[in-house]
């Protein structure tokens, strides 16, 4: 029997499932590397598994090694014929699903800059897959695809235009996301699929979808995954004068990647964590302070992205926060009539 391996690295995450190759793949197991840092964890459920293993320190080269050490024993004598991958920059070139040969890597190797918490990720998972699984096709799959097509005035900066025809415009992100969410709901909701929809995908990283009949037309994310909403760790939207201000104060680019990557969003904010889950739970008057703005700037977000639309005819929850944080969903929707 032949299997079907998918990869998602993410900022804090490694999802992956195992699936079986037939015309409609059959998931066999799934799972995920959780927390990844100091205590990470190994979660994996299916076909009568249900089991977690402590990994201890991982990054995100430990914690794909981990899933490809669990996973090996599983397939006994089937064989992975694929290993399917979400990449989150493809920049201009990229438009659909894509065989990950050398020539396609060393490309996406140069967007590594505009997206740098998950792209390294991401191909360090190709790698690792090919190494694992040398015979298997490796098959990227872009984060930015689904905004390909938008109209000009989503897509520029009111920069000098040759900066735009460079490709400095914005890309959006989360669009595998998005591609999945808009097929549900023509499943399942084909009335409001057709029509004008908002989707929010709010994790560690967070953005919103403006969405007509299935196709986007905006995207609070921009040229890099730190615009728009407040994210885990990420800044979102921020005045670049704020960015002079920091290289005039003796700050150097690496330093302000940091400041902008890994220490704003919630965790900035609150100064207790990037996660959610923690900051509800905490009596502590920062996270709730933390939260307030979150909300705040998601409210302000989807009244933009209304306007885009010319109107709202459903607002779509997805992502960690966004599936089981339901005091956050109340607090987004209140008055939002």
């Amino acid at each position: 029997m032949q299997a079907i391996l998918t990869l998602n690295a993410g900022s804090s995450t490694i999802k992956f499932g195992v699936y079986r190759a037939c015309a409609e793949p059959e998931l066999l197991w799934h799972g995920q590397v959780d927390n990844l840092g100091p205590a990470a964890k190994l979660l994996l459920q299916g076909d009568g598994l249900d089991a977690t293993r402590e990994i201890g320190a991982a990054d995100h080269a430990t914690g794909v090694t981990a899933i490809l050490q669990a996973v090996e024993p599983l397939l006994q004598s089937e064989t992975i014929l694929g290993v399917g991958h979400r990449i989150v920059h493809g920049g201009q070139t990229f438009e659909g699903p894509t065989v990950l040969d050398n020539h396609v890597l060393a490309q996406l190797e140069t967007l590594s800059s505009l997206a740098p918490l998950h792209q390294p990720h991401n191909l360090a998972a190709v790698r690792a897959a090919r190494d694992a699984f040398p015979s298997a096709v490796q098959i990227g799959c872009f984060d930015t695809a689904f905004h390909v097509g938008h109209p000009f005035v989503n897509d520029a900066f009111a920069l000098p235009r040759d900066f735009y025809d460079q490709g400095v415009r914005r890309y959006g992100f989360h669009g595998l996301s998005y591609d999945y969410i808009t097929g549900k709901m023509a499943e399942d909701f084909p009335d409001l699929a057709a029509g004008r929809v908002v989707i929010a995908h709010l994790g560690n990283g967070a953005s919103m979808c403006a969405v007509a009949n299935g196709k986007s037309i905006g995207s609070t994310m921009g040229f890099s995954a730190l615009d728009g909403l407040p994210m885990g760790t990420r800044c979102g939207q921020l005045d670049p004068g704020v960015l002079l201000y920091l290289m005039e104060q003796g700050h150097s680019a690496e330093a302000i990647t940091q400041i902008l990557y890994k220490k704003s969003g919630l965790l900035g904010l609150s100064g207790i964590s990037h996660d959610m889950r923690t900051l509800l739970e905490s009596d502590d008057p920062r996270a709730r302070e933390a939260i307030d703005y979150y909300v705040f700037r998601i409210r302000r977000e989807l009244g933009a992205m209304a306007a885009v639309l010319g109107g709202v005819d459903a607002v779509v929850f997805c992502g960690g926060s966004g599936e089981n944080a339901a005091p956050i969903r109340q607090c987004v929707l209140d008055g939002m009539g």
